[in-house]
C-alpha cells in the first residue's frame, strides 16, 4: 500500500494576501501541515501542490516534495479541491507512480496533528471507508435557527423545534476544513472527495478554527497558544 499526503497551497488569496506563507506564531502557516504529515509516519510521500515559487521553496525546506508545479488551470479562485487532487494524481501517473491511499491536507490548518492524520488513515483501512475527514458539532442546534420574514420580523425556520430542549435534538456537524483521507480508486470511480462510505472523526471546538479573514487568524493564534501552553504575548 502506497500513500501520499497532498498539501494544496496555491499562491493567490484575496482576503488574506499571501495567506499560505503568512507567519502563524513564528513560522509560515503552511509548515504546520507539512510537519504534521511528516510526523504522522503514515505517508510514503509528502508533497505540496502549488504554482508559486516561494511556496515551493518553503515546502522543500520544510521537508516536503514539489515534484511538479500546479497548472494555471487549477490555480484559479474557482477551481475545486477535487480538480487539484486529480491533477496531482494524474501527474504522478505520468511519472509512473501511483498511490492506493491519499490525504488532502489544507495549508492553513495549524491544528492538524500527526496523531490525527495517523488515526484517519488507520480508520480508512479499518472501516473499509472511501473517505475519512474531521467534523465538529455545531455549538448551537441548527434546528432552532431563526430567519427574517418578508416584513423583517424574526421567525423560527422550523417552528416544531421552538420549544424542544437542546439536548433532545439530533446533533448536527460540519466539516472542520482540515484534511480528507481517501481511497484513490474510489476517488476516480466516484468523481468526488466526500464519497459514499465516509467516516467522520469528531473534533473538539478548540481543535478547529476557520481562517477566512484577519480576525479569524487572531482567534486561531489565541486558540493554538492556549492549547499548546504558549504565552499570549507571542501574538502580535
Amino acid at each position: 500500500m502506497c500513500t501520499v499526503a497532498i498539501i494544496t497551497a496555491r499562491g493567490g488569496s484575496k482576503r488574506i494576501p499571501r495567506k499560505n506563507v503568512k507567519e502563524f506564531l513564528g513560522k509560515p502557516i503552511l509548515v504546520y501541515s507539512i510537519e504534521a504529515a511528516i510526523n504522522s509516519g503514515v505517508f510514503d510521500e509528502v508533497m505540496v501542490s502549488t504554482e508559486d515559487e516561494e511556496i515551493a521553496e518553503i515546502a522543500k525546506k520544510s521537508g516536503a516534495k514539489v515534484p511538479f508545479m500546479r497548472s494555471t488551470k487549477t490555480s484559479g479562485d474557482f477551481c475545486s479541491t477535487y480538480d487539484v487532487l486529480k491533477e496531482v494524481l494524474d501527474d504522478y501517473k505520468k511519472q509512473g507512480k501511483s498511490f492506493d491511499k491519499a490525504c488532502c491536507i489544507y495549508p492553513t490548518a495549524p491544528f492538524v496533528t500527526g496523531e490525527r492524520l495517523k488515526e484517519a488513515m488507520n480508520l480508512l483501512q479499518e472501516k473499509g471507508a472511501d473517505t475519512v475527514y474531521p467534523v465538529v458539532r455545531f455549538s448551537f442546534p441548527p434546528q432552532r435557527a431563526v430567519i427574517k420574514d418578508e416584513n423583517g420580523y424574526m421567525q423560527f425556520r422550523w417552528p416544531e423545534y421552538a420549544l424542544t430542549r437542546s439536548q433532545d435534538l439530533q446533533p448536527f456537524y460540519h466539516d472542520a476544513g482540515q484534511f480528507y483521507g481517501f481511497q484513490v480508486a474510489s476517488f476516480y470511480e466516484q468523481g468526488k472527495l466526500i464519497m459514499e462510505k465516509t467516516v467522520p472523526i469528531e473534533l473538539d471546538e478548540m481543535e478547529v478554527q476557520d481562517i477566512d479573514n484577519l480576525e479569524d487568524w487572531k482567534i486561531a493564534e489565541v486558540k493554538y497558544a492556549v492549547c499548546h501552553g504558549m504565552k499570549l504575548d507571542k501574538i502580535k
